[in-house]
């Protein structure tokens, strides 16, 4: 119990204070109240296992001065099980869902990949047996177009929705890619396909180089020194390269150049568009067709193709050269498409 101390005032008059002994009255006791909780409700199925928040604490006015003086703390409080915390956790069918869609895309592209290098054995078979790539990539382009046509027609593709402002916007993007296409296959007609895709390799060095020097942009310092090994694999490539070729090598050079302007007009000018990668493709090869036709006309024309075709019949047969080109259009649009969809 706790006491407080009072001490009783001095029964004598001030003005005999200082003549009269002085004398202090003995201390007096009052004890104080003691301070009750009453509305302490004590719990005792807490389990120690869990925690305890705090949800509330009320304190009370004290009470009128002609009564004790006595304050109140009201605590309540409750186990974590009882009322529901937000917690962000992945759940296993989540994460399931995301492995499996990583593993989508990734057989997406290596499925495109393999396409790719089908696609270019089966090209360079057909320039070894008729070598005339002017008239071989027209063939190309025309197989394709056709059966994306065929496809529209059954409805086994959706049709695109285009205008002419499409078409204009297309154009530019058209002409690089058919420069870019004859010469990649200009270039396999001279040199092994394997010389011609390390060539290749070296369009991301040409697609910084052209966006730093033409455009402006501006990149890291890690990028431009990731041009170093991809220049210098290109250059120990072509100085050893066995059977090399110039018209080859000029041929895959300028294929790296063209393709770049190509993704830089499809870019710029295709923003908005709402258009598959597939039917893009598609409606890119056709407009490529209309520009590549009369050149292919004027640089080989039909006395070299004849001359050309006799020559292969007589090697081979018929069936080999007229079936590898449309196969080559399948599988570059199939290898388009399966690309198309791992990017989305």
């Amino acid at each position: 119990m706790i006491s407080s101390v009072r001490h009783a005032v001095s029964p004598f008059p001030s003005s005999g204070f200082l003549t009269q002994r002085r004398s202090l009255a003995k201390p007096r006791f009052w004890p104080l109240p003691i301070i009750r909780n009453e509305q302490l409700n004590l719990n005792h199925s807490v389990s120690p296992q869990k925690p305890i928040y705090i949800s509330s604490v009320e304190t009370f006015s004290p009470l009128p001065a002609a009564k004790i003086q006595k304050r109140e703390v009201v605590c309540n409080a409750y186990e974590a099980a009882d009322r529901p915390l937000e917690i962000n956790i992945e759940l296993p069918d989540e994460q399931a869902a995301e492995a499996a869609q990583r593993i989508k895309i990734g057989l997406y592209f290596a499925t495109w990949w393999a396409l790719n290098v089908v696609f270019n054995i089966y090209n360079k078979k057909v320039l070894n047996a008729f070598p005339y790539p002017w008239l071989t990539s027209t063939l190309s382009l025309a197989a394709g177009s056709l059966m994306m046509m065929i496809s529209w027609a059954t409805r086994v593709a959706e049709t695109p929705k285009v205008d002419l402002e499409f078409w204009k916007m297309l154009l530019p993007v058209a002409v690089a890619h058919t420069i870019g296409h004859v010469a990649a296959t200009v270039s396999m007609s001279k040199v092994a396909v394997s010389f011609t895709h390390i060539i290749k390799s070296g369009e991301p060095a040409f697609s910084v180089l052209v966006s730093r020097f033409l455009l402006g942009d501006t990149f890291p310092l890690p990028v431009y020194l990731s041009l170093l090994p991809i220049i210098g694999g290109c250059s120990l490539a072509a100085l050893t390269e066995l059977n090399f070729n110039m018209i080859g090598f000029m041929g895959a050079m300028i294929s790296n150049l063209a393709f770049v302007f190509r993704n830089i007009f499809s870019k710029k000018g295709m923003k908005g568009k709402s258009v598959s990668g597939m039917n893009y493709y598609a409606c890119l090869s056709m407009l490529s067709l209309l520009i590549l036709t009369p050149f292919a006309i004027a640089v080989e024309g039909p006395q070299m193709w004849a001359a050309g075709w006799q020559n292969a019949v007589s090697q081979i047969g018929p069936n080999f050269v007229c079936l590898s080109m449309p196969l080559g259009a399948a599988i570059a649009i199939l290898g388009t498409f399966l690309y198309s969809q791992a990017k989305q």
